[in-house]
């Protein structure tokens, strides 16, 4: 293999690998053959449907290892086959500027520790003044704001896990118990305990983070530290937009458009249709992507115009925008005056002028969802005939199930529980995080073709339903293809249950004596360790009301690894309202401190939710089996 890479340029090889580390968010070192037609959009291969699937076929015939995966290394072979002078000049265009690209490590084939992997300057210097600008007042990150986004401070200032931390609350608020951070004394033990604090607690809000750990952010690793930050600041970003977050948005409906289409769009997907919405308004064309459509900056002229404040009335803010920038001949001096538009209304984050000239579509696309979330001049219609209690969103146990799908790296992200797995292939991954053999010859995968769309997804439903009841033993009576396929949402929580499940208790008999794990063998184990560290909780039940309270687990965390918890954080007694949902908050927090990947949520407890409480002590025994092995 390395004779065919040494007949590629270095250069060449770089922008490859730089395309396959996008779509290898995991970075196992392998992306799966379905996602090879985003791998090559990704390089900029632009091949038609028809062309995907014959390469497909004919590495799946020469798959000598028959994992059904793709190395780095395969890919370039396929590449250098179908390379050719223009397609090479193609991609060398459409690729990225080198001009900020950044790169370290060498070149290895045989694992990805080692290999050579890059960076973007102009991502760095985009976070760092994010960063600067959200924890500029928070007194617990002082000895490393402001961070200078000309060094490497950034990477260095992630060691502590505090920085980590901060960022998770800020893109979902109340994720982490902040009396939980240890943000006095930094000593080594004390910054890998935030960080393992911090990689479980952005597992729990859907970031990837497989091949991750303590040690890569203590090293401050940039490819690793910058694809976790940005993963932190994007769910942060498209939080509300989400026509449940934001009942506004039923005003971008089409015409003979159902509800329940636009629901199912992705937030990138609302995200455009936002900004044509607004450019339709102003009489100007709409843009396609957030890439080479945005190079101009007069999309963006027209847009802040449409969206700044116009001060109605005499308490409300006006910003008038100025437009004379559309005339400026220069396209980065253009950006420029359009950025200082921007400023004005406090929204130059994300992008420079050369990252607008480029058609930086990570960065444009942030910087946009910044602006949607400052000002998104949206109102519901007056004239609507929509039902606004159809608007209702995602449920708590519905979002964790999604999280922890998203957190595994299943591809493509999973942004609506439901519609999202009506194809079976999210499914049929989550099988292989099980161990549930999946045949994936049998499995039809995008682009899928023209005619008999609906049908090949229903197959590969029809396989899922299979697997689960002759394979994994699952109980799915009443459950077929054509229920997953439909969006049922009865019937697809009662497998992804079953899915989550069985993930959550398969280290239990990886660490035990290989049997078949049932809640009362976890409930005699809590009980019995409970004994054994003389607490007086103990559980009859995963509906036991004294989970209410959170004490078993605070006392089971207790026991596992004394000193973990903080008496005087610990409310006992006759406990309010508050005082249970604070016991929640901490012991969830705790819990992932010391180790256990917990996805459930501190409400779970307070309001016992025995599925969610058996994946709490569930992950709690496989924490306390590790430690009893040593």
């Amino acid at each position: 293999m390395q004779n065919n890479v040494m007949h590629i340029p270095r250069e060449d090889l770089e922008d490859l690998r730089e395309a396959f580390n996008k779509i290898d968010i995991d970075n196992s070192g392998y992306v799966n053959d379905f996602e090879l037609h985003d791998l090559f959009r990704e390089a900029s291969l632009s091949l038609p449907g028809y062309k995907v699937r014959e390469i497909v076929e004919k590495f799946m015939a020469g798959d000598t290892n028959k994992d059904e995966k793709l190395s780095f290394e395969e890919f370039v072979v396929i590449y250098q086959e179908l390379k050719s002078k223009e397609v090479r000049e193609t991609f060398r265009k459409a690729i990225a500027r080198r001009d900020g690209i950044r790169s370290f490590g060498g070149m290895s084939e045989i694992s990805s520790e080692g290999t050579q992997h890059s960076y973007a300057d102009e991502e760095k210097v985009a976070f760092v003044n994010w960063i600067n600008k959200a924890l500029a007042n928070d007194p617990d990150c002082k000895h490393f704001i402001p961070l200078d986004p000309e060094n490497d401070s950034l990477f260095k200032s992630v060691k502590d896990g505090i920085l980590l931390c901060k960022m998770i609350n800020l893109s979902q608020p109340d994720t982490i118990d902040e009396r939980v951070i240890n943000t006095k004394k930094r000593t080594k033990f004390n910054m890998t305990e935030n960080l393992v604090l911090a990689l479980n607690s952005a597992s729990a809000i859907g970031c990837t983070v497989v091949n991750i750990d303590s040690q890569d952010m203590i090293a401050g690793t940039p490819h690793l530290v910058l694809g976790l930050l940005w993963q932190i600041i994007k769910i942060g970003l498209f939080a509300d937009i989400e026509i449940s977050r934001n009942e506004a948005l039923i005003c971008l409906l089409g015409e003979n458009e159902e509800l329940d289409e636009l629901m199912a769009m992705s937030p990138e997907e609302l995200l455009l249709r936002w900004v044509n919405y607004h450019l339709n308004n102003a009489g100007w064309q709409p843009i396609s992507n957030f890439g080479d459509d945005i190079k101009d900056s007069r999309a963006y002229f027209y847009l802040l115009n449409e969206i700044s404040p116009k001060g109605e009335t005499l308490d409300e803010m006006r910003i008038n925008i100025d437009m004379s920038g559309l005339h400026e001949p220069d396209d980065e001096r253009r950006a420029e005056l359009m950025l200082r538009q921007a400023a004005c209304m406090d929204c130059r984050q994300f992008v420079t002028p050369k990252d607008v000239v480029s058609g930086n579509q990570k960065l444009n696309m942030a910087f946009v969802a910044n602006l949607f979330n400052m000002y998104p001049a949206l109102r519901v219609p007056a004239d609507s005939n929509i039902d606004l209690t159809m608007l209702e969103g995602e449920s708590r146990e519905q979002r964790t199930f999604r999280n922890w799908m998203n957190s595994l790296g299943v591809s493509p992200f999973v942004n609506h529980l439901f519609s999202d797995l009506v194809d079976g292939l999210i499914i049929l991954q989550l099988y292989e995080r099980i161990n549930i053999p999946v045949n994936w010859k049998k499995v039809n995968r995008p682009p899928y073709p023209p005619l008999g769309v609906n049908m090949k997804k229903l197959e590969n439903c029809n396989y899922a339903v299979q697997l689960g009841k002759d394979v994994a033993k699952f109980s799915l009576v009443g459950v077929g293809g054509e229920n997953l396929n439909q969006g049922n949402e009865l019937h697809t929580l009662a497998l992804v249950w079953q899915l989550m499940r069985r993930y959550t208790v398969r280290v239990l008999s990886d660490l035990g004596d290989g049997e078949r794990v049932n809640d009362q063998v976890i409930i005699n184990w809590v009980n019995s360790t409970l004994k054994e560290g003389h607490k007086n909780t103990f559980i009859t039940s995963f509906k036991d009301n004294v989970i209410s309270t959170s004490l078993p687990v605070i006392d089971l965390i207790d026991t596992i690894v004394p000193n973990a918890i903080r008496s005087e954080m610990v409310r006992r007694g006759d406990l309010s309202d508050e005082d249970k949902l604070n016991n929640a908050k901490y012991a969830i927090s705790v819990a992932r401190k010391i180790g256990a990947k917990v996805y459930a949520l501190p409400d779970d407890l307070v309001e016992v939710n025995p599925k969610m409480v058996m994946t709490v002590f569930a992950c709690l025994m496989g924490r306390g089996l590790r430690k009893a092995q040593g």
